[in-house]
């Protein structure tokens, strides 16, 4: 379950990603086509929109190194108190197990109660 919660969460940041990507060809493809445009505020605003997006890009790409190391991060800790401490994992997943069978059973069982 795990893996697939990365695997959604990565899912979503690459498409975030791609996202932004064709967000930022497309405005750099629309200040081509209005190149042309003269005067002195049409040139103001491409510089003010290209500077935007070039920050725009930097951030973006800091922020996805800065979330993938940390994802990395944390995976190799988990990893590694797990196979350093097996029997300890496991008790916490019986532990969880036993709690949320508690859980559902309860909700169950007051679901059948007021259903009579």
């Amino acid at each position: 379950m795990s893996n697939h919660t990365n695997s959604n969460a990565s899912v979503t940041r690459d498409k975030l990603v791609e996202d932004v990507k064709v967000l930022a060809k497309d405005v750099q493809d629309l200040l081509k086509a209005t190149a042309s445009v003269v005067g002195d505020k049409a040139a103001e605003a491409r510089v003010k929109v290209e500077e935007s997006l070039k920050i725009a890009q930097d951030k973006l790409s800091d922020a996805h190194g800065h979330v993938k190391a940390k994802g990395q991060e944390a995976f190799a800790v988990t990893d590694t108190y797990v196979r350093d401490n097996p029997w300890n994992a496991v008790g916490i997943a019986a532990g969880i197990g036993f709690v949320l069978g508690i859980g559902f059973s309860a909700g169950a069982f007051l679901r059948s109660r007021r259903d009579d």
